[in-house]
């Protein structure tokens, strides 16, 4: 199954959309803004460089942080939203888009993952126990060099 390619500029401007509509009360810090805007340019300039592997994966990690400092944000601030009597159908409209950005936000890593995969990037964690450095000591090739050097 063919995963369908999504836009880098689909992307962010979904998300500044989003965080736009989620700032316009000032039911978060300031923190909130200045943390989703800033990886947002990140992708603005991952957009610029077509090429760059760096800024997609700069843009790929702000998006996993975003995710973890908006639901810290939420959890401290969202029930302040509830103590207000004026404007409520804003707040909750603001909330609302929030929280939908943080929703759409392991989605759009999925995509970016895959364009920083296009672009190729090929960052893999590999535990390869089997072959530590002890194992290459005990072999009978030329590797056994290494059992006299120091490092």
């Amino acid at each position: 199954m063919e995963i369908p390619a999504i836009n880098l500029k689909a992307i962010v401007l979904v998300h500044w959309l989003l965080t736009t509509w989620g700032c316009m009360v000032a039911w978060l810090p300031l923190s909130f803004a200045w943390g989703n805007f800033s990886v947002l340019a990140v992708g603005v300039w991952a957009i610029a460089q077509r090429d760059s592997i760096d800024a997609v994966l700069m843009f790929l990690i702000g998006m996993v942080v975003t995710i973890l400092t908006d639901i810290i944000h939420f959890g401290i601030y969202y029930p302040q939203i509830e103590l207000t009597t004026t404007r409520r159908d804003l707040y909750r409209f603001s909330a609302g888009m929030a929280i939908l950005s943080l929703l759409l936000k392991p989605v759009s890593c999925f995509f970016v993952y895959q364009m920083y995969r296009e672009r190729g990037g090929d960052y893999n964690v590999n535990f390869d126990l089997e072959t530590s450095v002890d194992s290459r000591c005990t072999t009978d090739s030329a590797d056994s060099a290494f059992i006299g050097r120091r490092y």
